[in-house]
């Protein structure tokens, strides 16, 4: 909705409506105004997508993994404790668990155990796993600086193709203009009998011909942008424009010709995140097999236990006792009988009576060593020295892939700058020709076919221009980042 549309229901309508279109009117305006200033800078587009995109978030989720495993075997250095609780009941001949004697009544039974236990010497299994893991951790962070790193070169290089785009998008528009104004000059020239009518078909044709390169040309502007948002991991639907600058500045004071790889890579290696993270998986790699090694030493625990029970079987005899009956026995070698005392009936101790006089308690050290493990501590070491193996492969491919890139930068940067000290001469040329042109078309010396052709050659002649200057800015931009320097675009 537009201002304008709403100012007529002002002016009829009562006080109370008035208020609401005013605040309406208000609300549109400062929509309008928000709609209009959002405009993306270079590294507002970088910053936006190193919070928004799947392989950062990713990166950052190994990271918090990392962290965890550091945690869970920091706190593997305290004690454990546990409890435990039974009760059922017993059928058959059992072992009455109060007195351990068989018995074959139903027994109601209950029990109760609290268990603790510390390590105290493991072979230096949980400082390597805490060293290892703070190693794991930084190497994360690191490799996601890195896979950041990464996409702002890519939002580099998209943000400047879409300058790039709009560039030729103008160019294409202006050169319309001026087939137009060709052609009003070829029918003044064809009214006056100075040129023949079917030189207006070849301005005609060549007017076609700009339409076709502005179509083209917005077309770029469109996929480029779309490509823009993919990496940003922007919707497609949201509108995305860019901060045009009036005009790109041109890298003041620098001289491609001078770049020296080895003064390149030198700084690169220092500053690019994933060369040191690469050396940290290296060093993991290594405490890894002091981990490993750890199997072949004992290791020492300390345990407490505390623990009670009950049993429905468990009695105890009354104050009432008589005599048995007699029973007969052999007394050096005489016959003899015997009676005894012994209690009458039996009573049942309560529960909580049973659970005090059941209390136990227990304290202890455990030391295990091995012996024969089935030859898995020996595969674990060497497996670990595989692993170090592969990490030291890793940190020198990281390495020679900084270095060709480097290398590649730096080449790139000296090629694209010499094809735009080229493409300046042969703008300067084709100015000068079409010009030449212009004027004998003028005088009515040369046709339009002639004419037309000096004109496309002026329009490719400023293409490879563009193309190059922006070629050349991106890869002098590569560079620069690898000297540490922030993706920034210079503009006036």
């Amino acid at each position: 909705m537009r201002a304008q549309d709403v100012l007529p229901y002002i002016k009829n309508g009562d006080m109370q409506k008035q208020t609401t279109l005013l605040l309406l009117l208000l609300a549109i305006a400062v929509s309008n105004a928000t709609a209009q200033s959002q405009r993306w800078t270079l590294q507002e587009c970088i910053e936006y997508a190193r919070q928004n995109n799947l392989t950062i978030k990713q990166s950052q989720i190994q990271i918090r993994t990392a962290e965890l495993n550091k945690k869970e075997n920091q706190f593997s250095r305290l004690p454990n404790l546990n409890a435990s609780a039974r009760g059922g009941y017993q059928f058959g001949r059992t072992i009455d668990p109060t007195t351990n004697t068989f018995n074959n009544q139903r027994i109601g039974f209950n029990s109760y155990s609290i268990d603790a236990g510390v390590t105290l010497y493991n072979g230096g299994l949980i400082n390597k796993s805490v060293e290892q893991n703070d190693l794991d951790a930084r190497a994360a962070r690191l490799q996601t600086d890195a896979t950041a790193n990464d996409i702002a070169l890519n939002i580099a290089n998209a943000y400047l193709s879409i300058l790039l785009a709009q560039e030729q998008l103008d160019n294409a528009r202006a050169n319309l203009r001026l087939s137009e104004e060709q052609l009003e000059q070829t029918d003044k020239l064809i009214r006056a009998g100075s040129l023949p009518e079917n030189d207006r078909l070849d301005i005609l044709s060549q007017i076609a011909l700009n339409e076709q390169a502005i179509i083209d040309a917005q077309n770029q502007v469109t996929l480029n942008t779309l490509n823009l948002k993919q990496l940003m991991q922007l919707d497609p639907k949201e509108e995305l424009q860019i901060i045009r600058p009036e005009f790109l500045e041109m890298p003041d004071g620098v001289d491609p010709t001078s770049l020296r790889l080895d003064e390149v890579f030198s700084v690169a290696i220092q500053t690019q995140p994933q060369i040191r993270a690469a050396e940290l998986r290296m060093q993991s790699a290594r405490v890894g097999k002091d981990i490993a090694k750890a199997g072949f030493l004992p290791s020492l625990s300390l345990f407490a236990n505390l623990n009670s029970n009950y049993s429905s079987a468990f009695s105890r005899p009354t104050d009432e006792f008589g005599l048995t009956a007699p029973q007969p026995v052999v007394i050096n070698g005489d016959q003899a009988t015997i009676q005894t005392f012994s209690p009458v009936d039996f009573e049942q101790i309560e529960y909580t009576n049973q659970i005090d006089q059941n209390f136990g308690q227990v304290v202890g050290v455990n030391l295990s060593i091995p012996i024969y493990s089935r030859h898995r501590n020996r595969v674990n070491v060497e497996r670990s020295e595989l692993n170090i193996l592969n990490a030291e492969i890793d940190s020198r491919q990281q390495q020679q892939q900084l270095k060709t890139n480097v290398q590649r930068a730096i080449a790139d940067t000296k090629a694209a700058f010499k094809s735009m000290n080229a493409a300046e001469r042969s703008v300067e040329a084709a100015e000068v020709a079409f010009e030449n042109a212009q004027k004998r078309f003028d005088l009515g010396a040369i046709n339009t076919l002639e004419l037309t052709t000096a004109r496309n050659t002026l329009d490719q002649a400023r293409i490879d221009l563009i193309r190059s200057k922006y070629q050349y800015i991106f890869n002098l931009k590569t560079v620069d980042f690898y000297l540490g320097k922030a993706l920034e675009l210079e503009t006036e």
